[in-house]
């Protein structure tokens, strides 16, 4: 009856491997470095509002720039 153990024991580990990548399921070992993935995601957001905050400020010199040259052709 070990053998039938063992052979259970493999099937239902496959199975639930292939459960686990088929629903994308997190593992304890996803969890465990969570805090850190989180603390890089929330780093790379900052890096695009700063991003975006300096590019409007540069579009927004731009277009008052090209307002002046239109006003300075008439």
């Amino acid at each position: 009856m070990i053998g039938m153990d063992s052979y259970m024991n493999t099937y239902l580990d496959r199975r639930m491997k292939n459960l686990i990548q088929d629903y994308d399921l997190a593992t304890e070992n996803d969890l465990g470095d969570f805090e850190s993935r989180l603390k890089s995601v929330e780093e790379g957001v900052m890096e695009i509002e700063s991003f975006e905050t300096s590019t409007e400020t540069k579009l927004d010199n731009l277009e008052e720039r090209l307002k002046k040259l239109k006003e300075a052709r008439k």
